[in-house]
């Protein structure tokens, strides 16, 4: 298998050397510097490791992260898909903890106090820092799709944030009657993981040609166009013939509403009734994010792209979906790439070390079916006003199965590779 060394992910990730800190917070401040980790997923985990893993105890590194174990939506897909169980995109924080020296503390962040330089915790305590990086991920506008709620989950999951919500939806589609009727509703832009929602529709595909060949899919975006678009609909074609229908706005009107009791999605064109769905709507930063005055009017978070500090506060830096990186996607890989730069900044400031040229990194792969992978990537670094594409690859349609089975192999290196650097 061709997989990516941690060496060679490293570079591609843009990873700078950063320094961080192993000591335990308290409430009383000490000489030694405090950084603070809110999140901690591949943008959170990544940046307190690579403080910590720099310092040498010049900083002290407290992550905040509510969950004991981590399931990466990168690859969930392919759990969906049966190409992997469940297990195997679980990750935990001992060696965090352990090997880092990282005070890991898991309970729910409710509150930035800017001034006073303190995290408020759920369980009432404060936790203080005098820099701040923040990784909270998305949350789910639940109204941007009429009749779409926190309790119409249960029948239609989003699944956009791992974890139950995933095995919910593979336990519905693999449930559906036979010759039944799924359905998609994809979400605007911007969301996280532009292809995700496609690779999701090409994995349960995969699940239905195996098991009920007779089902078809539907799926009703709320954008004319969507990412790799000529490449998962060739894939489409060749793997899943007739079985798989796209309808952009244009076609039919948008949903008007759904109903989760009854499983009908509305448009001007139709009422789609579904055997299995899946709803994911618009995003915004999470919650904690807005709670601290770090979003704008859009509800992302703007930053300087050769710090990823904070436009709003000098003393926070934001990463990964959160953020506004404007060319970089909301994915795992740019989440990890920003973290790096994030940890590389807050140690310069705090321990005067040197501050490299910020450069940052993404691939977005996806897998079609069975050893067909597709990708799409770019390089990147920090201008003045915004993070700039230095250059870009994707994948070509009509590729040969080798090619694509490399592609495949490449991004199972990647996610060890990454899973490594995130969690030691």
């Amino acid at each position: 298998m061709g997989n990516i060394s941690r060496r060679k992910f490293g570079l591609l990730a843009g990873a700078t050397v950063a320094t961080g800190a192993i000591a335990m917070p308290t409430i009383v401040r000490a000489a030694t510097p405090k950084v603070v980790v809110i999140g901690g997923g591949a943008g959170g985990a990544t940046a307190a490791r690579y403080v910590a893993k720099g310092s040498k105890g010049a900083i002290e590194v407290t992550l905040i992260e509510p969950t004991r174990k981590y399931y990466t939506c990168f690859f969930s897909n392919l759990y969906l898909g049966g190409v992997r169980d469940f297990e195997s995109i679980g990750h935990t924080y001992e060696k965090l903890a352990y090997d880092h020296g990282i005070n890991v503390v898991h309970d729910w962040a409710t509150g930035v106090d800017r001034d006073k330089k303190m995290v408020a915790l759920s369980s009432g305590a404060m936790v203080p820092y005098d820099r701040l990086i923040v990784s909270p991920g998305i949350d789910l506008k639940y109204e941007s799709i009429p009749g779409y709620s926190i309790e119409a989950t249960n029948a239609m999951p989003h699944a956009w944030k791992s974890g139950s919500q995933v095995q919910l939806l593979k336990a519905q589609v693999e449930n559906m009657k036979e010759g039944g009727t799924f359905v998609m509703v994809a979400p605007p832009n911007p969301f996280r993981c532009p292809p995700g929602p496609y690779e999701r529709i090409s994995m349960i595909a995969k699940v239905l040609k195996e098991r009920n060949p007779t089902a078809n899919i539907i799926v009703l975006d709320t954008k004319e166009k969507f990412s790799k678009q000529g490449l998962f609909q060739e894939g489409w074609d060749n793997h899943y013939p007739g079985m798989i229908e796209w309808l952009a706005p244009s076609i039919t009107g948008g949903v008007k509403n759904l109903n989760h009791r009854t499983m009908e999605i509305e448009t001007d064109i139709e009422t789609f009734k579904a055997d299995a769905a899946t709803v994911i709507p618009a995003q915004t930063a999470g919650k904690i994010a807005a709670l601290a005055g770090l979003t704008n009017d859009t509800g992302w978070c703007p930053i300087v792209p050769a710090t990823m500090q904070s436009t709003m506060d000098e003393n926070i830096h934001v990463i990964g979906d959160a953020c506004i990186a404007k060319s970089m996607p909301k994915s795992g890989f740019s989440a990890n790439s920003q973290a790096k730069v994030a940890a590389m900044a807050a140690r310069s400031a705090l321990t005067g070390s040197k501050m490299f040229g910020s450069r940052f990194a993404n691939t977005c792969w996806s897998l079609i079916a069975a050893n067909d992978g597709i990708k799409v990537g770019a390089a990147y670094e920090a201008g003045k006003e915004k993070i700039d594409v230095t250059s870009k690859f994707v994948s070509k349609t009509g590729e040969d199965e080798a090619v694509r089975k490399a592609t495949y192999d490449e991004s199972v290196g990647w996610y060890d590779a990454i899973s490594a650097d995130m969690f030691g």
